[in-house]
């Protein structure tokens, strides 16, 4: 059990490093604080990566992987908007919002829906097959666990540097490029099509950012030219 244990949290570990469930994380960092998202991480881990040891030891089966892709695709892009809608709302609505109310489950459904269909998950079952269950089990959720508290960590820095409208926008485009590349990619297996809709809206989201700046400064600078007749 130990044995298989530690295997397990190092490939976990190591896999992780740079990989999506990682900026899926840091993302959620970006939008919640981190005592919602790191208990809602490890619980998420926890029962994906149950989920995956009972499939690979006991059944001996695989995951269905474009099903669950498909289903995580949507729950991110639902996400997205959510996000983005919240990013561009004024500066009192943002400021005055409170923690969404179901923040927790939020982070628990879509994140144990990403990882399902994530290759560390397909790993865990490939382990599974071979070694203590327990162990396995343990492992690679501490990996995981481990692996994305240092992206919580990453989130934590933005979110104390950026304005909150600024990151409510940036994991909007975030969790929007997750759910596209996901339902084209991971759903559907059009890796071309996927890249070529990922750099569109990325390319979109960072042109429209940049207009409703320009059109928020304007009007900032025509209300204080405005201000001395006023008075």
């Amino acid at each position: 059990m130990l044995s298989a244990t530690l295997l397990s949290l190092g490939v976990v570990f190591l896999a992780e490093l740079g990989d999506r469930s990682q900026l899926i994380t840091m993302t959620y960092a970006l939008r919640f604080r981190w005592w919602v998202v790191l208990p809602g991480v490890t619980i998420a881990a926890f029962g994906a990566h149950g989920v995956s040891v009972t499939i690979g030891h006991f059944l001996g089966a695989a995951l269905p992987a474009r099903p669950l892709a498909f289903a995580s695709a949507i729950a991110f892009l639902i996400f997205a908007g959510w996000a983005w809608r919240e990013g561009t709302a004024d500066e009192e609505e943002v400021a005055n919002a409170p923690e969404p109310r179901f923040a927790l489950l939020t982070v628990v459904a879509s994140f144990a829906l990403a990882e399902l269909s994530d290759k560390t998950t397909l790993a865990t079952v490939t382990l599974a097959s071979d070694h203590d269950w327990v162990g396995v089990w343990i492992g690679s959720t501490l990996g995981m666990v481990i692996a994305d508290a240092l992206a919580i960590g990453a989130g934590m820095l933005l979110h104390r540097r950026l304005p909150q409208r600024l990151l409510h926008m940036v994991a909007g485009v975030l969790f929007g490029i997750f759910g596209l590349w996901m339902l084209f990619d991971n759903a559907l297996g059009w890796r071309s099509a996927a890249i070529a809709v990922v750099v569109a809206v990325a390319l979109a989201a960072v042109s429209a950012a940049a207009a409703q700046t320009l059109r928020r400064r304007r009007t900032e600078a025509s209300l204080a030219g405005r201000s001395p007749e006023t008075v």
